[in-house]
């Protein structure tokens, strides 16, 4: 008998997921100001002669890369970015996900993986960057982020701005925090939803510790794929972390433990990782607001449509570290048709450019978006 053969159906894009209220409106100007007042105050936060970023403030090292599409997708994964295949200059930058820059041991440890592609056709959606070449990714080694909506992330986005202070406090600092997320600073009973995000923040103390390079990065949020909806996963190809010799890493060993694992593979050995796309089957499954929720494999899998390569290169000890601060990485920086939908995601177009935009003005460095790696890696261009 012959096995029935049946084309997967998909979830198709629906333009409604980028909506926002009035509310939704007053609290991204909310979640702004607290980010601006925080950069402010960065440098002292962080006791450093520099203004950081508001979140991923401790970069690890930017290093150059190549971002190839894959030829004859099928016609569901050959959406906007994807749509042609080619071989793309890039340049990546690995941080850590803390709002602080301080020892490894302090920070935990969520880390993230920022992607430019350059020589990109076609309207980017960041504001006043709409004829930018460019493309980027923001990515994160873990599958779930940790809040859903716009009007919770009003005062949780400041509440992760100060887990610093909650954690050097000990159990008194942890119980407070519960508290205080729970509740929003004591002006509500506990919700459903505030036991489910705060449930998420606990996930990412369970990240195993590894070299970077052996990680996953996920886009945690949904993004358009066309004429459909999705999430993005970067995955070390198996046979590029066999290459990887310093796989173990102890955060207590020394206070720059992680930066010089990434740093001594690159400068010995090229390595790879896939970029996949997961599409969307069932809005009950895969959920598009509730990004506290992970989609799970075995329901939606992974297709792989584009090759991440960083080739063997010399990086200094401090990894670049003025490239690192003067990029700017936005997942804004796009084509319509891969935008990030969902209400929360919709917060980071100003989000994004508002930290850029103060992080540039305060360290007196003019903001400029390099068209080439050349440009990227030229000591007169920032």
């Amino acid at each position: 008998m012959l096995k029935k053969l049946f084309k997967p159906k998909y979830v198709p894009y629906d333009a409604k997921y980028i909506a926002l209220s009035a509310e939704d409106e007053r609290n991204i100007r909310t979640i702004t100001d607290d980010i601006k007042n925080y950069i402010a105050r960065s440098d002292k936060a962080s006791n450093v002669n520099y203004h950081t970023r508001d979140a991923h403030a401790k970069g690890y090292c930017a290093l150059k890369a190549k971002f190839e599409i894959v030829d004859n997708l099928p016609a569901e994964y050959a959406q906007g970015l994807y749509a042609k295949a080619g071989i793309h200059d890039a340049v990546i930058r690995f941080s850590n996900g803390a709002s602080r820059v301080s020892p490894d041991r302090k920070l935990g440890l969520a880390q993230g993986l920022a992607i430019k592609i350059f020589d990109v056709a076609g309207e980017k959606l960041a504001p006043g960057e709409e004829d930018s070449p460019n493309f980027d990714f923001n990515l994160i080694n873990h599958p779930v982020f940790f809040c859903n909506r716009i009007e919770d992330y009003a005062y949780i986005s400041k509440l992760f701005l100060e887990l610093p202070e909650y954690a050097e406090k000990g159990a008194r600092g942890k119980a407070q925090l519960a508290f205080n997320w729970l509740t929003n600073y004591g002006s509500r009973l506990p919700t459903k939803e505030s036991f489910k995000t705060f449930k998420a923040l606990g996930g990412f103390i369970t990240i195993e510790p590894k070299n970077t390079l052996l990680y996953d990065f996920h886009s945690q949020g949904v993004v358009r794929h066309g004429d459909y909806m999705a999430k993005i996963r970067v995955t070390p190809t198996k046979a590029a972390a066999k290459k990887i010799t310093r796989r173990e890493l102890d955060v207590n060993a020394r206070e720059e433990a992680i930066r010089p694992l990434i740093i001594d593979e690159i400068r010995e050995h090229d390595y790879q990782f896939d970029v996949q796309i997961q599409l969307c089957r069932s809005l009950k499954k895969q959920p598009i607001e509730e990004i506290t929720t992970e989609w799970k494999e075995k329901d939606a899998p992974f297709v792989t449509v584009a090759r991440l390569t960083i080739p063997c290169q010399d990086v200094p000890d401090d990894g670049h570290f003025e490239i690192m601060e003067n990029l700017s990485f936005t997942p804004f920086r796009c084509l319509e048709e891969n935008r990030p939908i969902g209400n929360l995601q919709q917060s980071r177009l100003k989000a994004y450019q508002i930290a850029s935009e103060t992080r540039h003005k305060l360290n007196n460095v003019k903001r400029r978006e390099p068209k080439s790696l050349k440009e990227t890696f030229d000591k007169s261009f920032f």
